[in-house]
């Protein structure tokens, strides 16, 4: 294992190596942003981005200096019942966290990147006082938010405040999910969660489209001009 405090190379950090592959220091990040000077440092990652139906979610958690809460990682890699556990001691051990959410119409007129940063602002909005500092999962930043921030590829498995709000983000979105399964029961969106898995596609096909889908996306798309014909 790396010393404490050791910088990890080998991961993209806003286009370039900046951290070592493998790095155990899920403060790093954290860390570097309070030498600068910050104080309110908030982790922000989205729920959503790829699937055929329902909203996109964004969550930002502002963690106390030197908080690690064990089992927090990606939730990608957790169980439904550990993103549960982690999500009542996330919010109750943080500082403060924000939701944005961002429905399928807007996704629609805006695209999925956009309504993306919609929903982080929104996240954003909810926390008060603001945060003076953002450390973003992916590729791209918040133009519109006049805070110093760093976006980390892959961000939800380096900084322990990103991978907070992947939890806290997806938590609320499967809870969404499961609020439309029982408006539109036949499509099963609590299984699925609506992304594109064969079970979807099938009831798409059989009952088509409904008001929770993404008309914008290929799939969908592709359904309603055949139907259309």
């Amino acid at each position: 294992m790396p010393r404490e405090g050791a910088r990890p190379r080998d991961v993209r950090v806003n286009g370039r190596a900046d951290m070592p592959a493998g790095a155990c220091d899920l403060l790093f990040f954290e860390r570097s942003a309070r030498e600068a000077g910050a104080m309110r440092i908030a982790g922000l990652d989205e729920a959503g981005r790829g699937p055929l139906a329902g909203p996109v979610v964004a969550a930002a958690v502002v963690l106390p200096e030197g908080l690690l809460i064990p089992g927090v990682t990606d939730s990608k890699q957790l169980s439904e019942d550990q993103r549960e556990r982690l999500y009542l001691l996330i919010t109750g051990s943080a500082i403060a966290s924000g939701i944005g959410i961002v429905d399928e119409r807007i996704i629609d007129e805006v695209n999925i990147r956009e309504a993306s940063i919609i929903a982080m602002e929104r996240a954003l909005e909810a926390i008060a006082p603001s945060p003076d500092h953002l450390l973003i999962d992916g590729n791209f930043t918040l133009p519109r938010i006049p805070i110093p921030q760093r976006s980390i590829i892959k961000g939800d498995c380096l900084s322990h405040s990103i991978a907070a709000a992947s939890i806290l983000a997806k938590v609320t979105r499967d809870r969404l999910m499961r609020d439309l399964h029982d408006r539109y029961p036949q499509y099963n969106f609590r299984k699925h969660k609506g992304y594109g898995t064969k079970e979807h596609m099938e009831m798409i096909r059989l009952h088509g489209p409904c008001d929770a889908h993404r008309k914008s996306f290929q799939p969908v798309a592709e359904m309603l001009r055949a139907g259309s014909r």
